[in-house]
């Protein structure tokens, strides 16, 4: 097996993640609900993997990262907490659902707007068009930093700068950039980052969160235990508890801090530089076949290490099913999550296939995934 769906899920891990998770789970208590050694123990790793996350987005401290499931969730305690009712919010079209579908929730039961921004048939973002949703002032304004579909990463400091221009907060989605390039919150302008740890931080699933700037008041979306000020009627409104109800997934967050920790020792710089040779790479192969056409990749400051194709007018999910089945070669067909990228790029009818790499895929390996689609090109053409 060839594993190209890393901006899914990283498969290949450091192994140090594994043997994190695996003590975790051999010793760990609850986080916060004991004085005894197993509570602690596990209160020591929560606190290991804020400071970790805290100082690889540029945080303002351990104590400014919540953790949650995912990115998902953490773009929906964001938005649900930051756009008040009947609010103005603005996106792009190169947003995933996970920022699209709680937007238009809020439109749908709490009277918000949400303009989107529109992206260009190459990719690239409409910064003039964006300029003008936020004339007249807006509250919130929720982007992706890296198209899922095809890497491209925008300016999201110009656009984080036009957003407090406007009086809006900017919550930045990292799902694709955290780990695989270089991000500070606090140079970019970022009000609240949501990352999740599965992706580029070679975390667990079930990991993830939101780094909040300081002075930003994010209201908790869920309420339950906290395992502190049990007597009061609310969740509490401190960071980082605020946004933490019910037990944190202590064992996954283990292996999220080993995860960092592998970033942290390898250099982000350095992982950054792997993937955009190894993406280059591929793109240069694939965008050389008769009948592959590369979909955006050049409409932004810089690419992730995203590519996706749209082969010989052929649908999306047979051409991704021949790779596996003919030559173990594991891709994501469909529409990514990405309807509007999808639209701008002509895709929508048959989708993309989309090839993603790690700082463990190797040369070799990007040079056997384009002689498999080569093969199946010629063969649905």
């Amino acid at each position: 097996m060839i594993y190209f769906d890393n901006a899914a899920t990283t498969r290949a891990k450091p192994p140090e993640v594994a043997e994190a998770v695996a003590r975790a789970i051999g010793s760990f208590g609850g986080v916060g609900r004991g004085v005894h050694e197993a509570s602690i123990d596990a209160g020591m790793a929560v606190y290991d993997a804020r400071d970790k996350v805290a100082r690889l987005l540029g945080a303002p401290s351990a104590a400014r990262v919540s953790f949650a499931a995912n990115a998902t969730m953490a773009l929906n305690i964001a938005i649900a907490g930051l756009l008040p009712d009947g609010g103005r919010a603005v996106t792009t079209a190169a947003s995933h659902n996970s920022v699209l579908r709680p937007l238009h929730k809020a439109r749908d039961e709490r009277g918000c707007t949400v303009g989107v921004a529109p992206v260009g048939p190459d990719g690239s973002l409409d910064l003039a068009a964006y300029g003008r949703l936020l004339e007249g002032g807006a509250d919130l304004v929720a982007a992706t930093h890296a198209s899922n579909l095809t890497g491209d990463v925008y300016d999201v400091a110009r656009m984080a700068a036009l957003a407090h221009e406007a009086g809006a907060l900017f919550v930045l989605d990292a799902a694709q950039t955290a780990g695989a390039l270089p991000l500070d919150m606090g140079a970019l302008g970022a009000d609240v980052v949501c990352f999740t740890g599965h992706k580029g931080l070679y975390g667990p699933q079930g990991t993830g969160g939101l780094a909040v700037a300081e002075g930003v008041d994010v209201p908790p979306l869920l309420e339950g235990g906290s395992g502190t000020h049990s007597f009061d009627e609310r969740h509490p409104r401190f960071m980082p508890e605020a946004l933490e109800a019910g037990t944190l997934n202590a064992h996954g967050l283990a292996g999220l801090a080993a995860g960092v920790a592998y970033l942290e020792r390898t250099g982000v710089d350095d992982v950054a530089a792997r993937l955009r040779a190894l993406t280059g790479r591929f793109e240069a192969g694939a965008a050389a076949m008769p009948g592959v056409r590369v979909l955006g990749g050049h409409g932004g400051i810089d690419r992730c290490a995203i590519v996706a194709v749209d082969v010989a007018g052929a649908d999306s999910a047979l051409v991704a099913d021949r790779l596996s089945s003919d030559f173990g070669i594991c891709t994501r067909a469909g529409a990514h999550c990405a309807p509007l990228m999808h639209r701008a790029l002509g895709a929508e009818e048959r989708g993309a296939v989309r090839f993603s790499f790690s700082s463990f895929t190797t040369e070799g390996e990007i040079d056997e995934g384009l002689a498999a689609l080569e093969a199946v090109a010629r063969a649905v053409r």
